[in-house]
């Protein structure tokens, strides 16, 4: 969902960079020492799932993964997925770096509507089929955000743009799909081998 390089307008940029500005903030002020292995993890997971690409327009579709981060480190989302961002923009040239607070806004918010649902449609001590549910609503609800937001930033930027926005939700449907399921597999096994990470979703603290 990475939006390219020279098209978004300036204004859109610029507000895009703010608003990731401010979130990387509150995420690194939010980020524990003890977490950091988990939210270096989530961000590896990040990384490596939106390294293959489908090109979709002016933007692309590709597993994200924003779900499960959003589940695992909370705020922190935000400067994890901005270093994974960055090190793909410099390392294999997706996104760039005036788009990059924009991209990072994008699956941030994304990450964070997944970890909002997931609160709330399962309590901690719930049981695994129900916080698998949970997750899989989750990952397909952090996709749809995410998208939503990219087709709104296509959209203000130039009325030309409204047919990839629409073309770009049409085609994260199935992504919508596959994140949901991956984000309830992956959360069905970290509460069986370490719930500890999943138990933090709900503001628990890990045991030292």
């Amino acid at each position: 969902m990475h939006i390219a390089e020279g098209v978004l307008a300036a204004p859109v940029l610029a507000a895009g960079a703010v608003a990731a500005a401010a979130g990387i903030a509150v995420g690194l002020r939010r980020l524990p020492s003890e977490r950091l292995m988990t939210a270096s993890l989530a961000g590896a997971a990040f990384f490596v799932a939106s390294l293959i690409h489908v090109p979709v327009g002016f933007s692309s579709a590709h597993l994200i993964l924003n779900g499960l981060v959003g589940i695992l480190a909370g705020w922190a989302a935000f400067p994890v997925i901005f270093a994974a961002l960055l090190l793909q923009s410099l390392l294999f040239g997706f996104g760039g770096l005036t788009v990059l607070g924009v991209n990072t806004f994008t699956m941030a918010t994304g990450a964070l509507a997944a970890l909002l649902v997931f609160r709330t449609c399962t309590p901690a001590s719930g049981s695994g089929l129900a916080a698998a549910a949970a997750a899989f609503a989750a990952g397909a609800v952090a996709v749809l955000v995410a998208a939503l937001l990219t087709a709104l930033a296509l959209g203000f930027s130039e009325e030309g743009f409204r047919a990839a926005a629409a073309a770009l939700l049409i085609a994260h449907i199935p992504v919508m799909l596959a994140e949901g399921v991956i984000t309830a597999i992956v959360v069905r096994m970290l509460r069986k081998r370490n719930p500890a990470l999943i138990g933090n979703a709900f503001g628990e603290k890990q045991n030292a």
